[in-house]
């Protein structure tokens, strides 16, 4: 599989992104291996809290809320996806599916030796994190979803259809007839581009610079890009997910945000289906668009310790 690997002079001074990198390498599937890079900052003993990013993003979205968290007493581990931050970068769009994004991560978590965790995604980390959740609940303490989905039609679910419906199309703000054709026919299409799309508040030149430089051309976009059309790519496995997902009885909340235009329809669905939602205190991030850790990042780290430290408690 070929790939490429950004260069370490383009995360060079990146704004309130003060923290070490940490490497692994995974199995590429085709006989050879891809170099993942992940954030790893508190007590090594400490709970293990593991968020998970999404669309074009990479672990700088959570840089609000890993020294929130880590001050709290747990440890944060925060992955770059294949593909995305500076994690390696397969070239081709076929060398990216569901599949393999959960083995990636699965990868890591067993090499690292990760355990009894708590679960926070958003965006794709919630497709490929609750996909994970579903096949190895024996290791997750909780899961706090935030403006994510598990898409998988055959639960009939009228917000699992419009919530699809809203995030493919988005046609207003885009001007495109979806968002595949978005994200494969828009030249300049980068990743500041689109999570300035997706947030509340607009983003400083800096902050724009900071998420585009995992990408020094697009030759290396190719990850990001290929996304959107994976969202339908395995409905069967995310069907069988489902009903292994509904029986999970560890506390799950939900954090989505007041101002995301593709997931608000997806606030109810989990807490009607999945057994640990009974009872759980599912909030409302507000003043949050679709990146909600770049909006309100610090009202969602609030709400993440809240939940573990309720879950330690029990």
């Amino acid at each position: 599989m070929r790939y490429l690997r950004t260069p370490d002079s383009c995360f060079a001074n990146l704004p309130e992104y003060p923290f070490a990198p940490h490497y692994l390498m995974v199995d590429d599937t085709e006989g050879g291996q891809l170099r993942m890079h992940y954030l790893d900052e508190g007590e090594r003993q400490a709970p293990v809290v593991l968020m998970l990013h999404g669309e074009p993003s990479w672990s700088f979205l959570y840089r609000k809320m890993i020294p929130l968290v880590v001050a709290a007493g747990y440890r944060v581990i925060v992955p770059d996806l294949i593909g995305f931050g500076r994690s390696d970068k397969p070239t081709e769009q076929s060398d990216y599916s569901h599949s393999r994004h959960i083995f990636w991560v699965d990868s890591l978590l067993k090499q690292l030796q990760l355990k009894d965790m708590v679960l926070v995604c958003q965006d794709w980390g919630g497709l490929i994190g609750l996909r994970l959740v579903a096949e190895q609940p024996e290791l997750f303490a909780g899961v706090v979803a935030a403006n994510t989905m598990l898409p998988a039609f055959p639960l009939k679910h009228p917000n699992l259809r419009a919530a699809f419906s809203k995030w493919q199309q988005l046609r207003a703000t885009v001007g495109f007839g979806s968002w595949f054709s978005f994200s494969q026919l828009y030249p300049s299409w980068t990743a500041a581009f689109v999570i300035n799309l997706g947030t509340a508040l607009r983003l400083s030149p800096e902050i724009k610079a900071a998420y585009n430089a995992p990408y020094p051309d697009q030759t290396y976009m190719a990850g990001a890009r290929v996304f959107p059309r994976l969202v339908p790519s395995e409905m069967k496995q995310n069907s069988q997910a489902w009903k292994k997902l509904i029986n999970f009885n560890k506390p799950f909340l939900c954090a989505f945000s007041d101002k995301d235009p593709i997931m608000s329809s997806m606030a109810g669905v989990f807490p009607a289906l999945v057994a640990g939602c009974r009872g759980q205190a599912h909030t409302t991030i507000y003043n949050g668009g679709h990146f909600l850790q770049e909006d309100q990042g610090e009202q969602l780290a609030e709400v993440v310790v809240k939940f573990c430290q309720k879950i330690r408690s029990s």
